[in-house]
């Protein structure tokens, strides 16, 4: 007779029961600031009149959160087709305008540029761009002016961009050489890796003076896999981004993660200018990002606070953005390309005919490659890498073609969207760099049907050193090889879908086979 089982009971642990107390202490507490907020909120609302942009019947507290899937652009462009160009939402308790053409773009990133010009609070920013004191995040004000200033004419100047070219070319090549052995065996190449390797290997350069790999940062993650953390939490939905007081609570985990990501960091950015600091007497040829930045600092003629947190959050927003943004861009073209060999022709053959099939594209070429200029305007229209820009916030109540727009509210404009509408482009899904010939429209945030890089005050102010690394490795990726999919895949079979975070990249890796087209 089989005997029965002894009961097991779980001793008893009062430091445990102690902590689930007060973690649902803390999840009640929040929910009832949430519930408070929002009856507050729509009581003052009662009592405003004002004509509010249209848009589509939202839930209690959560407001329109919940019609936002894994691609917001596409959802938000969905939208708009439906409720308007402008459009009025409530993203938990943050009064939310999306324009989705370029005369509503022009009214709020022109017409209203100074009322947009701040930027919303950001929990990512907060613990990772220090108090977001960084370019791309950081709060409208006389720092920020002061800051954008100093970046745009000792950093991002063309005067800096042309310094660089020597180290660009170089890294280039062992590029070029390395796809050159892989041609000769026939390998499958990660296309996505290798231009993510060049751009991060070039960004730091620029930066720091050397390349970092993942041995490199005291982490057992690593020094790219951290950048991609970073970039990760920038573009994901945190709720203490949507509801006041929330991120106290820390409900998604988020906070904690993104401070232990902000003490790497840090410790390696600290070390880093030490570094710099204790040679600083040794003469270089070109100085880095960290040593004007320092220079800068240590000479107190900033005319504005600039201390090491500031040097620390500038750069870090250089690495991260510069080496995500162009990445993807290249990426999309030549995943474009690869769809359409025609396309892919046509502008190899103008390489041959300004570049010549005797040498490598030299950045002096650059101005010469028209079609170039069409194959790159025409991948950031269809593939913007920031397709929603980074939200703008009105710092004071204002009219958006008779809408009322009240102080504090968001301003997202969908750039993703104003490349696919059909009164701007005709045959928006086709991928066609011809519909630029002829065509004056620019893409440096002049006219507001092609914004890649955003207009006015808040423009991305890396715009001409992302063109010249997005048009120098394009034109040699191409000018130096032809590009076959493997497996016996055709072109039309290529996976084009996209992953959404701080900016849209391929959701799958770029792989093809290269073979050597140069006579050396």
């Amino acid at each position: 007779m089989l005997a029965e089982p002894e009961l097991q009971f779980e001793k008893f642990n009062p430091q445990k029961e102690n902590i689930y107390i007060l973690k649902m202490a803390w999840m009640w507490a929040a929910l009832s600031v949430i519930v408070l907020v929002y009856l507050l909120q729509e009581l003052l609302s009662l009592t405003e009149k004002k004509r509010l942009p249209p848009g589509p019947r939202g839930l209690p507290i959560l407001g329109h959160l919940h019609l936002l899937g894994k691609n917001p652009h596409q959802n938000l462009y969905h939208l708009a087709q439906k409720h308007g160009p402008i459009m009025g939402l409530r993203l938990g308790f943050v009064p939310t305008v999306v324009v989705s053409s370029p005369a509503g773009a022009e009214l709020v990133l022109k017409t209203h540029d100074l009322v947009f010009a701040n930027r919303p609070r950001n929990e990512a920013s907060k613990y990772i761009m220090y108090e977001q004191k960084d370019l791309a995040f950081g709060q409208y004000g006389p720092y920020w002016r002061n800051m954008r200033k100093l970046c745009t004419l000792e950093l991002l100047s063309n005067r800096r961009i042309n310094e660089f070219g020597a180290m660009r070319k170089v890294e280039l090549e062992l590029l070029v050489s390395s796809l050159k052995r892989a041609a000769e065996m026939r390998e499958i190449v990660d296309l996505s890796a290798r231009v993510s390797g060049l751009i991060g290997d070039v960004t730091c350069l620029m930066v720091f003076r050397r390349k970092y790999a993942d041995k490199d940062l005291d982490h057992e993650k690593g020094f790219k896999t951290l950048i991609m953390e970073a970039l990760e939490f920038a573009g994901k939905f945190n709720l203490a981004d949507y509801f006041p007081y929330v991120g106290f609570f820390d409900l998604q985990g988020m906070n904690r993660k993104m401070k232990s990501l902000s003490k790497t960091f840090d410790r390696f950015l600290e070390k880093l200018i030490d570094d710099h600091v204790k040679n600083k007497q040794k003469k270089k040829q070109t100085k880095d990002f960290v040593d004007t930045m320092m220079e800068i600092m240590e000479s107190g003629n900033a005319e504005f606070q600039f201390d090491r947190r500031h040097v620390k959050a500038v750069l870090l927003d250089i690495l991260i953005a510069g080496i995500d943004t162009s990445t993807s861009a290249i990426e999309w073209a030549l995943a474009e390309l690869i769809r359409h060999p025609r396309v892919m022709k046509k502008l190899q053959k103008e390489l041959e005919t300004v570049v010549g099939m005797d040498q490598m594209v030299e950045e002096s070429h650059l101005h010469g490659l028209e079609y170039l200029d069409f194959v790159v305007k025409e991948t950031l229209r269809l593939h913007p890498v920031g397709p929603l820009l980074i939200p703008h916030e009105s710092m004071e109540d204002c009219v958006i073609d008779g809408y009322h727009i009240p102080k504090g509210s968001r301003a997202i404009v969908n750039v993703w969207a104003i490349g696919r509408d059909p009164n701007v482009w005709p045959d928006p899904e086709v991928f066609k760099p011809e519909r630029f010939i002829g065509s004056n429209i620019d893409l440096r945030g002049r006219d507001f049907q092609l914004l890649p890089f955003g207009s006015g005050r808040r423009s991305c102010p890396g715009l001409q050193l992302g063109l010249t690394m997005v048009q120098l490795v394009l034109s040699q990726l191409v000018h130096c090889f032809d590009w076959q999919l493997p497996n016996g895949m055709q072109p039309s079979d290529l996976d084009m879908s996209e992953h959404f975070g701080l900016t849209v990249a391929r959701a799958k890796h770029l792989v093809a086979i290269p073979s050597y087209r140069l006579l050396k």
